[in-house]
């Protein structure tokens, strides 16, 4: 059951200020949200592991999805556009192949839509932790 004293040290304890923060921040670019938090090692580590596999993608000639023609599409769209800003750096610049020409393009373009995946797990656990849902 819980008493007045429990209900006013939990409202003590609730984040103030816009707790979003951090997960739009992790989601445009890779690592911010746990950099704002203090976690830097860690922001660092992932910034490191999202845009190197997205370049690595892009090295192998993988595709960045511009479109959804059908649901493989879609979900391939979906998982590169986890990358944030580096998804519309992306089409802005023209990075990636047009058509995977080569046997390492696809690998290539799986590594660009783990590196969107990844970047968001990151943002979503970034968001737990200004929450509290996942201790400091």
């Amino acid at each position: 059951m819980a008493t007045a004293s429990n209900r006013n040290s939990a409202a003590t304890n609730a984040p103030k200020g816009f707790v979003y923060l951090p997960l739009i921040a992790g989601w445009l670019v890779p690592g911010l949200g746990h950099i704002l938090l203090g976690k830097w090692i860690r922001g660092v580590l992932l910034a490191v592991s999202v845009i190197g596999m997205f370049a690595i993608g892009l090295a192998m000639k993988g595709m960045i999805y511009t479109g959804a023609q059908d649901i493989l599409g879609l979900l391939g769209m979906v998982g590169d556009l986890g990358s944030g800003t580096l998804f519309f750096l992306g089409r802005i610049f023209g990075w990636g192949a047009e058509q995977v020409r080569v046997t390492t393009g696809d690998y290539g373009t799986k590594f660009i839509v783990v590196a969107g995946l990844l970047n968001v797990i990151s943002a979503v656990d970034a968001h737990n932790l200004r929450t509290g849902r996942k201790p400091l």
